[in-house]
């Protein structure tokens, strides 16, 4: 009998090869974790609440109850929340390899479901954590690679000539406008936070020296996220992010432990979100219950795992490296 051919996308776009890389890779995390005595955990992708950061959207559903009450229910955009919960309850230092999931995320470098791993030192200060993801990276990569520690604020100036922690909208929107980019006005809004990351996206993370891991750190308080913010320059959050052959790679905190700042930054993000008209979400209330229990002193990391995989594996897009992408799933 003649098979017919069938218009379902069913196989894989990764090759057998990436499958097993992808495994050694997970092999060679749970091996260095082990190695320093830090356990890795299993926490929930289903959660009452949501992120409330305005630039990110969860995937949300619905839990039925004997068919009459419906609860809504979301998917993680990152186990951060469930994780800090284990640490205030006593677990220690952990880590977990985790499936995250965000909206509107899809492109050369995004899939809407995505793998994590994320990790959380106790009484680690953020250099401690970067040399940490630096011995990670090295294993990874199978070699010593070059790195620099640079500040926000110097890349920006060196960059741009403007001083991220001093700049306006206007002086934002203008810069991007002379480098043929007005509609930057019009993505961004009249959020500083997200005009900021879109001129170092645009003109300064893409002109990073290739084949150099770049550390970049002390990132200005607006764009503090759940970070505490520097002891002596408060314009600055305790917040580092790791770019390679520029792309994006990991994004890490000295973690805010004060549950009255917290709450307050998930309201502003609500009221923000309000204002912009995105979908309403409930703020984490066992986060903020957590951290007014206590969160010990502790630095924390995600690392995208698709992405390195691209990296190590020379791959183009984020589908090469995927089993079954959104558009096959």
């Amino acid at each position: 009998m003649l098979k017919t051919k069938s218009n379902k996308q069913w196989p894989p776009t990764c090759s057998a090869a990436l499958l097993h890389q992808r495994a050694a890779l997970y092999q060679t995390i749970r091996d260095f974790f082990a190695q320093r005595g830090v356990l890795e955990v299993d926490t929930p992708v289903l959660s009452a609440a949501a992120s409330c950061d305005v630039n990110l959207d969860s995937f949300s559903t619905q839990l039925a109850s004997n068919g009459l009450n419906q609860q809504a229910l979301y998917l993680q955009t990152s186990p951060e929340f469930a994780m800090k919960r284990l640490i205030a309850s006593g677990s220690g230092c952990i880590y977990q390899i985790a499936k995250s999931f965000r909206q509107a995320e899809s492109g050369r470098f995004h899939n809407p479901e995505f793998t994590l791993l994320e990790w959380y030192r106790m009484g680690f200060s953020l250099a401690d954590l970067m040399q940490e993801m630096l011995e990670l990276l090295n294993l990874a990569f199978n070699q010593n690679l070059a790195s620099i520690t640079v500040s926000y604020e110097t890349l920006f100036k060196h960059m741009t000539g403007i001083n991220p922690h001093k700049t306006s909208l206007n002086e934002l929107t203008a810069y991007a406008t002379e480098q043929g980019n007005p509609e930057a006005k019009l993505i961004c809004g009249d959020s500083l936070s997200n005009t900021l990351d879109y001129v170092f996206s645009q003109y300064i993370q893409t002109k990073l020296k290739k084949e150099v891991l770049y550390f970049v750190t002390d990132y200005p308080a607006c764009m503090a996220m759940l970070a505490k913010l520097s002891d002596s320059q408060p314009v600055t959050a305790k917040r580092f992010e790791v770019y390679y052959n520029n792309l994006e790679l990991a994004n890490g905190y000295e973690e805010l432990s004060d549950s009255t700042v917290q709450k307050q930054r998930f309201q502003q993000e609500l009221a923000e979100r309000e204002k912009q008209g995105a979908t309403k979400v409930p703020m984490d209330e066992n986060l903020v219950a957590a951290l007014e229990y206590g969160l010990p002193e502790c630095a924390g990391v995600a690392l995208g795992l698709d992405r390195l995989l691209m990296l190590t594996s020379n791959a183009h897009s984020i589908d090469e490296v995927l089993s079954f992408p959104i558009d096959r799933a």
